[in-house]
């Protein structure tokens, strides 16, 4: 019987990385208590933190003008003025309408965004408020609870006549380091849906077995090895919404309502075997539902929990991957801006929020987030390197430079139970690109 040689498969070992996501703490409620406290303190607390940073950046701005209160405004007489935004808004909704007796003559709108022509923007600090006018501070661009300041000056009207806007800017970035050489993946999706009508279980299944390395030839198994880290942005799960009426239920549709969270522990089970995962909350899943949105709960996931590997964040999360530091959300602050604001794409959204220094400007006006009383825990302080946002409808990625030399990769990450798109984002040169797992048959 003649000797069969059987070709040795060359083995490939998985890179490693450093990871730190000690960023998160301040996105944890733990002694913070609830007592009745109003929102405003919030909006304090964000105003003062942005006005100092303001009137420091004041000087090199409009060096001749003198800094102004409110109630401290002259007619005629130029000035600078720092404060928080506050749009009216026609359209916007009002949950004091649904009692009206009044039947509203307010025309339709469409649902995804409340814009008018008539809104207006207006300016307050503790002194007072006063109304923008002007064309250099758009209506359409701000939102309620941006921080800025503001040079002009108050008119006969009693408005303030708005000549040009100082926003705070990107934030100071920590130095990236340059001694990567090889290239490490850090791979970014949102959106599984698991339990919608939409999920497609082999699509899944094409995912986990190209993360672990089980799918295609050896060059493929080699670009699987790369990837060091994978976060999941959010919106993992979708429940039966006959079944969350708010009424007991029956131990069969108990089970239907976990089926879910198993399927996807069973995923995560596969992925953190090989490689390090993070999970955050989105809208959608089991988890509270104002933002910061605090991890979901360990005891959903008995299969992957006991993995080191394994980690429950929150939303929004920041971590370090070898010192590349990562910002993200599940996408609700994006979402949100769309409704109350305009821009020719989601990735103008994400940019404006890194140029206000704020991840959730809009939060708590009309943006549900827990009533902090001594600090805004949204507020950029450290620019990352890269800023994602999950649950979009498609995947868009942008390189933004600031003043100071900083260098952020925007990523808007796709749904992936509608488009099957994963992305990878290069540590080396913070360089990104699609992972496509479409099961279509043409």
């Amino acid at each position: 019987m003649e000797s069969m040689e059987i070709d040795s498969e060359k083995v490939h070992e998985r890179k490693q990385s450093d990871y730190n996501y000690l960023q998160d703490e301040r996105f944890e409620i733990q002694k913070e208590m609830y007592r009745g406290q109003q929102y405003s303190q919030i909006y304090f607390a964000r105003l003062h933190l942005m006005r100092t940073l303001l009137y420091s950046l004041a000087p090199t701005w409009k060096p001749h003008l003198p800094v102004c209160k409110v109630l401290g405004l002259e007619e005629g007489k130029e000035c600078i003025i720092v404060g928080t935004l506050f749009k009216h808004m026609k359209l916007k909704p009002c949950v004091l309408d649904e009692y009206s007796k009044e039947r509203s003559v307010t025309p339709l709108v469409k649902p995804h965004n409340f814009m008018h022509p008539d809104d207006n923007l207006i300016l307050e600090d503790e002194s007072g408020r006063v109304k923008l006018g002007g064309s250099a501070l758009s209506p359409a661009i701000y939102v309620t609870g941006v921080v800025v300041a503001l040079h002009g000056k108050e008119t006969s009207a009693g408005e303030f006549f708005v000549e040009d806007v100082l926003e705070a800017g990107l934030p100071p970035q920590i130095e990236r380091p340059i001694d990567l050489q090889e290239d490490k993946y850090v791979l970014l999706l949102s959106g599984l849906c698991i339990g919608s009508k939409s999920a497609n279980p082999l699509q899944f299944q094409l995912l986990v077995d190209h993360i672990t390395g089980h799918l295609g030839d050896e060059e493929e198994q080699g670009l699987a090895a790369q990837i060091v880290h994978v976060v999941i942005a959010g919106n993992s799960v979708e429940f039966p919404r006959k079944l969350i009426n708010g009424q007991n239920l029956a131990s069969k549709d108990q089970s239907t309502l976990y089926e879910p969270i198993k399927e996807l522990d069973i995923m995560l089970n596969q992925i953190a075997a090989g490689v390090s995962v993070d999970i955050m909350p989105g809208l959608n899943d089991p988890a509270n539902f104002a933002l910061p949105q605090q991890p979901l709960n360990r005891c959903l996931f008995p299969g992957s929990a006991p993995y080191n590997t394994f980690r429950s964040c929150t939303n929004p999360h920041s971590f370090d991957v070898d010192n590349i530091r990562f910002l993200g959300t599940s996408g609700q602050n994006i979402d949100d801006l769309d409704k109350y604001s305009e821009a020719e794409s989601k990735l103008d959204f994400v940019e404006r929020t890194l140029r206000w220094r704020h991840l959730a400007p809009t939060a708590p006006n009309t943006l549900g987030c827990y009533p902090f009383t001594d600090r805004d825990p949204f507020l950029i302080e450290t620019c990352p390197h890269v800023y994602f946002v999950g649950n979009q409808d498609k995947y868009d990625n942008r390189l933004v430079k600031g003043s100071e030399g900083q260098l952020v990769r925007l990523i808007c990450i796709p749904k992936f139970c509608d488009t099957g798109i994963a992305v990878a984002v290069n540590l080396k040169n913070l360089e990104c690109h699609t992972l496509s797992f479409s099961t279509q048959i043409s």
